[in-house]
């Protein structure tokens, strides 16, 4: 009857030592919780990863078999035009800066 009391003591220590490790150690519940949380949050960002990646094959894709989506490229990008095709370029005026009392330009107030 006289080990009970120390067999008891011993358990209590071993239980509050393994509740130490799984609250606070390494591997906790809380670790868990936070590496659950990146995992969410590379899965999102690989999602959006993938829809570029997707539109980008697609993209290229069109380039190498359509004559469309290169010409479109350039005219938007090289500014080329076809030939026969008449250009025409609007050319908006900008207004002449202020000119002060002795003669120099004023720098317009943000």
């Amino acid at each position: 009857m006289r080990k009970a009391p120390w067999l008891l003591l011993v358990l209590v220590l071993l239980l509050g030592w393994l509740q130490y490790k799984f609250w606070f150690g390494v591997g906790s519940s809380g670790q868990v919780v936070a590496l659950e949380q990146q995992v969410e949050v590379q899965k999102r960002e690989n999602a959006g990863l993938q829809e570029r990646n997707d539109a980008l094959a697609a993209e290229v894709e069109d380039l190498k078999s359509g004559e469309s989506a290169v010409e479109e490229r350039a005219r938007s990008e090289l500014g080329m035009i076809k030939p026969g095709e008449k250009f025409y370029r609007v050319v908006e005026s900008v207004p002449p800066p202020p000119v002060t009392g002795d003669g120099v330009d004023a720098e317009p107030a943000p």
